[in-house]
């Protein structure tokens, strides 16, 4: 394995592996803000925003598996789950387009 890949490999492993630390953080997460926390933010809601925000539900809402989990190791799994398989859809994306770009050279 190259080096470069290797040791980008171990940064993407470690930061899975860290993803957890999102539990302990105050409020929401960037960018992952619902109809009624961008209407307390700004005052209102974009219609669009409005209309376009009931045809998507997360598969592991709020990165946690099926079940009441209340304490931080309870919810962790759920997040290594997400990390894992976000890692991987990325991953495959990102190779399939690098094949496409490879065969029009």
């Amino acid at each position: 394995m190259d080096k470069n890949v290797k040791i980008f490999v171990i940064a993407l492993a470690a930061l899975v592996v860290l993803c957890p630390l999102g539990l302990l953080a105050v409020g929401t997460a960037y960018g992952e803000w619902g109809p009624d926390d961008i209407k307390d933010m700004v005052g209102y809601v974009p219609a669009g925003l409005q209309h376009m925000s009931g045809i998507w539900s997360a598969p592991l809402d709020g990165y946690d598996l099926p079940g009441d989990h209340t304490t931080v190791p309870e919810q962790a799994p759920g997040y290594y789950v997400s990390a894992i398989v976000g890692v991987l859809l990325c991953a495959g994306v990102l190779y399939g387009v690098g094949k496409v770009i490879a065969k029009q050279d």
